[in-house]
């Protein structure tokens, strides 16, 4: 899913800095900017946007930007955006907490910080859709309704490769890895088989949402395939294969963020 976003700062560098931070997840779409209080309500309740970026301890005290924004919101919508709080105030934030902001980020803001922040998103998402399809919520919910939210749960994301004429159908729950080549990308699968698509890793970057991560500069490779991670000679292993894929110091935070991940499922450390 895309987050379409508002970023309410009254120092304009923060915001370009929170911008280029935030535009380098696909999953979410920039809107607009306000540096004080009434711009970014007027924003909010034009554009209705799904997240907002926001500074409650602003540099300039006349842009009168504060938690009390949440509570305006209040008034005019039903349903308020995700806030997430940037700020460089650790103090605030059991403040910011009885506001019920969906996260808080401390200035300088660190890109594990937004990769974490969007995938609290994406898990909140999901248990939002889970709750949609609990027999006892669907009682009061049309026919229709039900069977789209099914239907969205139980399919698999199938992408259809197309070369003159030729469909090739793939569930992207056998991709292993892609490979950059150039201006193609070789999609390997967990039967060893390998498909080339005419699309440049960046495309399928900006398409394929977590499990699968940017590592390298010539490789996607999904988490879930991953049985071991070498940090000292930088490479991860491939389940059931003898394949070594290389990471990069550049996509390192991406590495914890993988492990990160593994270690918080049914996780047993030894």
């Amino acid at each position: 899913m895309n987050y379409s976003y508002i970023i309410i700062d009254d120092d304009q560098e923060s915001v370009l800095k929170t911008r280029a931070m935030a535009d380098s997840f696909s999953e979410l779409a920039f809107i607009a900017s306000a540096n004080n209080y009434e711009e970014g309500l007027n924003l909010i309740l034009e554009h209705t946007p799904q997240l907002i970026f926001l500074e409650i301890d602003p540099s300039n005290k006349k842009s009168n930007l504060s938690l009390m924004l949440i509570n305006e919101l209040h008034r005019y919508l039903k349903v308020i955006p995700k806030i997430i709080v940037t700020t460089s105030k650790k103090d605030l934030a059991y403040e910011a907490i009885q506001y019920e902001v969906s996260n808080y980020i401390l200035k300088p803001l660190a890109r594990i910080d937004f990769i974490k922040a969007v995938l609290k998103l994406k898990k909140s998402e999901g248990e939002n859709v889970a709750t949609l399809t609990n027999p006892h919520v669907l009682e009061e919910r049309p026919a229709v309704m039900v069977q789209h939210l099914a239907s969205a749960i139980e399919e698999p994301l199938i992408l259809c490769i197309k070369s003159y004429g030729d469909h090739r159908y793939i569930d992207a729950r056998d991709i292993c890895y892609l490979q950059a080549d150039n201006n193609s990308t070789d999609i390997h699968l967990n039967g060893g088989e390998m498909i080339t698509a005419f699309k440049t890793l960046k495309h399928f970057e900006g398409v394929l949402l977590y499990p699968f991560v940017r590592i390298h500069n010539s490789y996607i490779v999904n988490s879930r395939y991953i049985s071991r991670i070498h940090t000292g000679n930088a490479v991860c292993y491939i389940k059931n294969t003898t394949s070594k894929i290389p990471f990069s110091k550049s996509y390192k935070v991406n590495i914890d963020l993988i492990i990160s991940e593994i270690s918080n499922g049914n996780y047993l450390e030894i």
